[in-house]
């Protein structure tokens, strides 16, 4: 009997109107059967080789099993001669697997009377092979009635209790032996040999996921550890920096106390002058009415009187430089005490910046709560050129722009490259025209050459582990309450996430604008 004729003798009998069942077979079931058919296709003879292989068997020989995947398939599925040939060889690999699937040693492959013959010497080492086989099979397990299942159901492929995950591992691999071997030989109900490797297959990749889950979930865990204890230290710091400032500010507030003394002290004084100066105009005026009663009597006495006159002025406008001078006497009084206050606090000056302290975090961090407000756009529009003027006219103002943003706005049709270059260079001009704080971020690591533009005025950021909205947002949020900002961006999430911050949000084509007219 030919191949053909017992293949369709193995074949279950169907009605012609029902489809046929499909045959599934597991990926790396079918990898390892494709890889073993190029192997034996490489040693036929050229004139043997079938005419749909021939092909084929001109490709590299690591190229076989790839690029010739559907002509070996479509063989080992319709040609008996050439899934012979494979089963042959795989039988000598696998003399043990052979003969569990084979019991009487020379079962043909297929069931078309080619005996696939295994060596003596293998035999002769392999005689407890049936036995080792056995256990590989599954036992039969019984439904939920309590009966046994007439064909031999898939064992349970779980890891017990301390079985490691190598021997599931190794217990799978084994069933993909198996079921390699059963689609070559094609033995009574070799169709389960390749559902018991898919379930083993599948029930390996969910240990696997599992194994995965855990693995992760045991990271998360540690990470937040490592979280709560870091919240934990910056709680204590802050605490001890509630208490300094506690402290300083008591000791604000008894120089305070002081400083109101004194200048109680320096109005009561001059209240006196006041007092004492009109009591002196009086007696001015009294002397001037006496002297004018007298003028007709002698005009030596009208001039007397016009000398005391004259003395009373003087002594009025005495008296009103004089509490003039005790008043800034007490303001430049308050202005040591508070330069005094900031050489005892001994805060030195600096050229770091907030921004300075943002970096691309490794991780996705979270941006800043927003709930400041800062001064809004004055009724422009966010895409108005003119309001960019104005807010660069805003003295220590910072623009934080969004690069790829405004480069594929104004220049797209240019390489990344190129886009950051010209983006960069126009900020360097509008830096050195309006010395505002300019910070550029782009999305990803640097993979182009570009100058050190923060020692030119413009500080150049790529993210790692995140995207420039987020680094935008931090940015926004590492700043000082008061302090003006603006983002340049025409992303409408990340302009209503910094307004809400009390940034000023700019359209891409406003700054796009500004530097064509640079």
């Amino acid at each position: 009997m030919d191949g053909t004729s017992r293949d369709k003798k193995d074949t279950p009998h169907r009605s012609d109107d029902a489809p046929p069942d499909p045959l599934v077979v597991p990926s790396v079931v079918r990898t390892q059967l494709l890889e073993l058919s190029a192997r034996v296709l490489g040693t036929w003879e050229p004139s043997t080789v079938p005419v749909p292989l021939r092909r084929v068997r001109t490709f590299a020989p690591r190229r076989r099993a790839v690029s010739g995947a559907a002509p070996l398939w479509q063989a080992l599925e319709t040609s008996a001669s050439f899934r012979h040939a494979v089963a042959a060889a795989w039988s000598s690999a696998h003399p043990r697997e052979a003969r569990a699937l084979r019991p009487d040693g020379g079962t043909s492959a297929g069931g078309d009377g080619a005996r696939c013959e295994v060596g003596t010497a293998d035999e002769a080492r392999d005689d407890a092979a049936p036995e080792a086989a056995e256990a590989l099979v599954p036992t039969p397990r019984s439904d939920d009635s309590g009966t046994t299942t007439g064909e031999a159901p898939v064992r349970d492929r779980s890891p017990a209790v301390g079985q490691g995950e190598g021997e599931g591992a190794r217990a799978a691999s084994d069933l993909v032996e198996l079921a390699v071997g059963a689609f070559l030989l094609r033995p009574d109900g070799w169709e389960a040999h390749l559902a018991r490797a898919a379930e083993a297959l599948e029930a390996q990749a969910e240990a696997q996921r599992r194994a995965l889950e855990a693995e992760r979930a045991a990271g998360e865990r540690d990470r937040a550890v490592a979280e709560l204890a870091a919240a934990q230290e910056a709680a204590a710091a802050d605490r001890a920096a509630l208490e300094e400032a506690r402290a300083e500010i008591a000791t604000l507030r008894r120089q305070e106390r002081k400083l109101r003394s004194d200048a109680d002290r320096a109005r009561a004084e001059a209240r006196s002058a006041l007092a004492e100066a009109a009591a002196r105009t009086e007696a001015a005026e009294a002397l001037a009415a006496r002297a004018a009663d007298e003028r007709r009597e002698a005009s030596v006495a009208l001039d007397r009187a016009h000398a005391a006159r004259d003395e009373a002025r003087t002594l009025t406008h005495t008296g009103a430089e004089l509490a003039n001078a005790r008043a800034r006497l007490l303001l430049e009084t308050v202005v040591d005490a508070a330069v005094g206050l900031r050489r005892e606090l001994g805060i030195p000056p600096t050229t770091l910046r907030p921004a300075d302290t943002v970096a691309p975090a490794d991780s996705a961090g979270a941006p800043g709560v927003p709930g400041r407000t800062r001064p809004g756009s004055r009724g422009r529009a966010g895409d108005d050129p003119a309001l960019l003027d104005d807010v660069l006219a805003v003295p220590q103002m910072h623009l934080i722009v969004d690069g790829y943003n405004v480069t594929k706005t104004g220049f797209g049709a240019l390489t990344l490259a190129q886009q950051r270059r010209r983006l960069v260079d126009g900020l360097v001009r509008v830096a050195s025209r309006t010395g505002a704080e300019v910070t550029c971020c782009f999305d990803g690591q640097d993979l182009g050459h570009l100058p050190p533009a923060s020692t030119r005025g413009v500080r150049v950021l790529f993210t790692s582990g995140e995207i420039a909205d987020h680094l935008i947002r931090r940015l926004v949020a590492a700043e000082p309450e008061g302090r003006p900002v603006a983002v340049v961006t025409s992303d409408r999430e990340v302009a209503d996430d910094v307004q809400a911050m009390g940034a000023v949000a700019i359209g891409s084509p406003a700054l796009v604008a500004r530097l064509a007219r640079l």
